[in-house]
């Protein structure tokens, strides 16, 4: 089956990946056996240069699950590129994403669509929420405090806006300043944008194989510059009604 015999996609399912290899065939299953029979959808993979046979893994599942989609980065960009890039050649309106490593749940996407249905239509972005995290005890703890400053410096209302499961609407996402790391900022992006969102509570699981590609301390730096840089677009952003006169 070709992608011609696909039906359009109502949801795609966007997941960056970089050195993947033995995550990628047990989370593509998991994903289409979420979604089969639900609605129509894609799945929409982007290497960013893995040094494992990441790609090779994903061409071959391309045989037997028609929906899948593969991109690879001509260099390595990291994953809010890879994320943008996904979503660029994604063809749905609505576009679920999930991290890699498996450590997401696709069984919590349509979740995510039935909080999405049953929402006002202000709502654009459903982000998920991970109450039990399986992390490790210093993971959990720099994300605790993280989330906390950040929330302090951008009331963007999220408890978990690092959480890799999310659901949004491609067109209010491209419509959003992009810069690198920006995926883990959408709640105050969309906040700034002029729309809500809500966090929707997920299931986490622990890594399925390889280990993971960020450490805390790289984290913290990277972060503080990056809040400094929202935190200036927020300030200097102006939403103002118009009206037809």
């Amino acid at each position: 089956m070709t992608l011609d015999n696909v039906a359009l996609p109502q949801v795609s399912v966007v997941v960056p990946v970089f050195n993947e290899r033995d995550n990628i065939a047990p989370l593509v299953h998991e994903i289409t056996a979420a979604l089969r029979g639900l609605l129509p959808f894609e799945i929409v993979y982007v290497d960013d240069c893995s040094k494992d046979d990441s790609r090779a893994v994903l061409k071959a599942l391309q045989a037997e699950v028609p929906e899948l989609r593969v991109f690879g980065h001509s260099r390595q960009s990291g994953q809010s590129t890879a994320i943008r890039n996904g979503v660029k050649q994604a063809r749905a309106e609505w576009i679920a994403t999930l991290d890699g490593d498996g450590q997401n749940d696709p069984a919590d996407i349509p979740k995510l669509l039935a909080a999405r249905d049953a929402a006002d239509p202000a709502i654009k972005l459903f982000a998920g929420w991970r109450v039990q995290r399986k992390d490790s005890g210093s993971k959990r703890w720099a994300s605790k405090a993280a989330n906390a400053i950040r929330s302090r410096l951008l009331r963007d209302e999220t408890p978990d806006t690092g959480c890799g499961i999310k659901l949004f609407e491609r067109a209010l996402f491209l419509d959003l300043p992009y810069f690198d790391h920006m995926h883990r900022y959408l709640p105050a992006l969309v906040k700034r944008a002029g729309w809500q969102s809500v966090s929707v509570p997920v299931n986490h699981r622990e890594r399925g194989a390889g280990v993971s590609k960020y450490n805390n301390l790289g984290r913290a730096w990277v972060g503080i510059a990056d809040l400094r840089g929202v935190s200036w677009l927020i300030k200097r952003s102006k939403i103002t009604d118009t009206v037809e006169l």
